[in-house]
């Protein structure tokens, strides 16, 4: 089964030059060595420069690409090397792709002993799987418990005493990995893995049994945090998650007036013993679902402040969020409706419109509440969703012209868009906002394609815009386009000045520059072959002689094999007592 909507487009839209260059490379040398398929799943493996295999992970829908991660520590922007190798792989040669039974298939083969027998081996293998095996179990196949209107509920179903235990070793593991040397912080992620059990529990509309959860986690951070503060962790990442599921299981669970004292007096404690903020939980927990504004909003009636009496608090978007997501579990929409309004949260307003397919209601809204891309481009990706195709085009290209910060996503999930469409006219003016944010080889090409007969009037403003554009990390995208116009001048105006880290770069200009400008090779070569030379460090001799090369072919290429001749001569004479650098010089050809 093919990637729907795979193409090498998207694959050069999604990599820098760099990376996609490299990949190309990699899937030419036959390194993804495996590429195993299991449903809408794909796992590779691509041979690099460790011991072991990097582990690539494909996920998609009908839709196309959901998810693309690899194991390698790439950190630069967009998909790494062995991503594109990978992608290249499923594209050119999808007979290598070897489809396997899925987890819910391979599971269906075997009866109820066999998957006994199964688990416990598996543990055998792993011993610490048992720790994620007892607190799944302990929570999945709990006993809810039905609630009582009057008489309040003191016990829970669910034993949260596994919880606690996890953290207590969570911290004891960190520590005893910081003191073997271990500089990695797995305190956050962990915990926070926990927390999500009690959102997942939230989900299910078991805010009592996520309370219970979130307490033993709480109360075992607090009671053992000292440990791990000797060592400089801090809670700051834990602190916004754990904050907001607590105010999440508060708002859904039903609470009698003694269990809200209980915890209040409990969030109140904890604040002061850990130095921690749950204002959010508080607030929650103060107004519940009675507070009296909150009614008054949620019957369409919307004061001015919304739900808020005084000063509005910094929370207050992040306590309005929480509750439309309740209000949405319970397919309350209207109140979700007049609560997104009465907050201010117009992306959510706007969305759900579209979702309840009141496209013509959302379309109306956006012309006067829409203010920024981010929210052009949810409702946009709504209405899509809903076929309402040539409406989420309209309210993208009003979103382009909006503040925000996602230009560039918007501009080609626009330009992809209108291509379904057949909107030449919007997929050009569309791409061309994109190449403004982020210029690519990739982008101008199909610019051109997409300007047809206006190429030449649309090529010299992008051209323009490579030579005024400012931003870090495109010396490739415009290296490739002035080399593919021929601009030798522009393309040299770019490396000049760079560094010797952006060598493969430098190389491919000179490559090309040797037969129209072999003086400024030479000069530039000699330049950093010497700034090596005189340096005396012999870890960059390989270097030196690299550039040494590209100045003696620019020679050549000139015809100054003589002046060629007297500089080889020269550098002997000043640095032939360098034994690796004159073994170097020989070794590659050019004494």
């Amino acid at each position: 089964m093919l990637i729907p909507k795979l193409s090498e487009f998207t694959i050069r839209r999604n990599a820098s030059a760099k990376s996609f260059q490299r990949g190309e490379a990699y899937y030419e040398a036959d390194a993804v060595l495996s590429l195993t398929q299991r449903g809408n799943l794909l796992q590779a493996e691509v041979d690099g420069n460790e011991p072991h295999p990097y582990q690539v992970g494909l996920s998609f829908n009908s839709g196309g690409l959901t998810s693309v991660k690899c194991s390698c520590p790439f950190d630069g922007d967009g998909w790494c090397k062995h991503i594109v190798a990978t992608m290249l792989v499923c594209m050119r040669q999808p007979e290598m792709i070897e489809e396997r039974p899925t987890l819910e298939e391979l599971l269906n083969r075997l009866d109820h002993q066999q998957t006994q027998r199964l688990v416990q081996q598996l543990v055998v293998e792993y011993p610490r799987l048992i720790e994620a095996i007892d607190r799944h179990v302990n929570w999945i196949t709990y006993t809810p418990v039905k609630h009582d209107n009057v008489k309040p509920l003191r016990h829970y179903s669910l034993d949260s005493k596994p919880f606690a235990q996890r953290v207590r070793q969570i911290l004891r593991d960190a520590v005893r990995a910081w003191e073997d040397g271990d500089d990695d912080d797995a305190i956050t992620e962990e915990i926070l893995n926990l927390v999500q059990a009690a959102v997942d529990l939230c989900a299910q509309g078991d805010g009592k049994n996520a309370i219970a959860i979130l307490a033993a986690i709480t109360s075992s951070c607090v009671d053992n945090w000292d440990d791990v503060a000797d060592y400089g962790s801090d809670h700051d990442e834990i602190l916004p998650e754990l904050n907001a599921a607590w105010c999440e299981a508060i708002l859904t669970a039903e609470l009698t007036p003694e269990e809200k004292v209980d915890l209040q007096v409990n969030l109140e404690t904890w604040q002061d013993q850990w130095d921690a903020d749950f204002g959010l939980a508080s607030e929650a927990l103060r107004q519940g679902w009675d507070y009296p504004l909150l009614v008054q909003v949620l019957q369409g009636d919307i004061p001015e402040m919304g739900v808020w009496e005084d000063d509005i608090p910094d929370y207050a978007d992040d306590l309005a969020l929480i509750r439309l997501k309740i209000l949405e579990r319970q397919e309350r929409y209207q109140e979700y409706l007049y609560l997104a309004a009465a907050e201010g949260q117009t992306e959510q307003y706007l969305t759900m419109l579209g979702r309840l397919g009141r496209v013509d209601e959302a379309i109306i809204a956006a012309q006067s509440q829409m203010n920024t891309m981010e929210e052009a481009f949810a409702l946009g990706k709504t209405l899509k969703e809903q076929n309402s195709w040539l409406e989420a085009l309209e309210i993208a290209q009003i979103g382009l012209n909006l503040p925000g910060n996602c230009q560039y996503d918007l501009a080609i999930w626009t330009t992809d868009l209108a291509i379904e469409l057949n909107n030449q006219p919007a997929a050009l003016s569309a791409l061309i906002a994109a190449f403004h944010i982020q210029p690519s080889l990739v982008s101008y090409q199909k610019i051109a394609e997409l300007a047809g007969e206006e190429w030449a009037i649309v090529k010299p403003d992008l051209l323009q815009i490579l030579r005024t554009f400012g931003g870090w990390g495109t010396e490739a995208a415009k290296v490739d386009i002035f080399l593919q116009e021929g601009l030798i001048e522009d393309a040299i105006a770019i490396v000049n000045e760079m560094g010797s880290y952006h060598a493969d770069l430098i190389y491919r200009v000179m490559d090309v520059a040797i037969s129209q400008k072999p003086g400024w090779v030479i000069a530039n070569a000699r330049h950093r072959a010497e700034l090596i030379m005189e340096a005396g460090k012999a870890e960059y001799y390989n270097t030196a002689v690299e550039w040494l090369k590209k100045a003696r072919a620019a020679y050549l290429e000139a015809g100054r094999k003589a002046d060629w001749d007297s500089y080889k001569a020269k550098l002997i004479q000043e640095h032939g007592r360098k034994r690796k650098l004159m073994g170097l010089i020989k070794e590659k050809g050019i004494d």
